[in-house]
């Protein structure tokens, strides 16, 4: 991707030789989460999921918003985001990335931007354009895009989440969710799956 800097590329790609690519754990939360509900709610489900992963964008786009409302809106469901990196790397990066830098409070609605304008980005091939279009929109300048893609410490940071997943949890696809601790789903999710393994959780409490 000839418009995203050579240092993104490198840095982000690196610790993810082993990583699987998109479509094929219990972790408490970390400070580096972001999450959505009530911490103390009853239910607590993790979500690894990649800004590159067409089925995370699938599901971000057509369950999460009806899964958002009955749950976690109604105290039933803490939620938890853990970014993971699947190709193009470096396009998960900086989307995260960008997100991030927009502020916790605008994180979900960056990446919910760009889970939506992902098809255009693979479409178009302007990967860089819609991303700065997404931060845009969320108030940075093109000079704090630009700062914020290629910050060297957050990357590394990022990458350090990403190989947490994989060694500790064995994330190995996205989406991958978790209840309570405990892998349920790989790969996209229906609300009515949902809704029955959280009457299933819900039930051993």
């Amino acid at each position: 991707m000839p418009n995203f800097s050579r240092r993104l590329l490198v840095v982000a790609a690196m610790s993810l030789l082993a990583l699987a690519g998109c479509s094929k754990g219990g972790a408490k939360t970390d400070a580096a989460d972001m999450t959505l509900g009530d911490a103390k709610a009853p239910i607590q489900i993790t979500e690894y999921a990649s800004a590159s992963c067409v089925h995370c964008a699938k599901f971000n786009n057509e369950v999460f918003p009806a899964f958002k409302a009955k749950y976690i809106d109604t105290g039933k469901v803490h939620y938890t985001f853990r970014e993971f990196l699947t190709p193009p790397v470096e396009v998960a990066a900086a989307a995260f990335l960008t997100a991030r830098c927009a502020g916790k409070d605008k994180y979900f609605s960056v990446l919910d931007a760009v889970f939506h304008a992902q098809e255009e980005m693979f479409t178009t091939g302007d990967m860089r354009g819609v991303l700065l279009r997404v931060a845009q929109s969320s108030g940075m300048t093109e000079k704090q895009f630009n700062a914020c893609i290629t910050d060297e410490e957050a990357l590394k940071a990022l990458n350090a989440r990403v190989d947490k997943a994989s060694k500790e949890e064995k994330i190995t696809s996205t989406p991958t969710f978790q209840i309570n601790g405990k892998t349920f789903k790989e790969g996209e999710a229906t609300l009515a799956e949902f809704d029955a393994a959280i009457a299933a959780a819900q039930a051993k409490k």
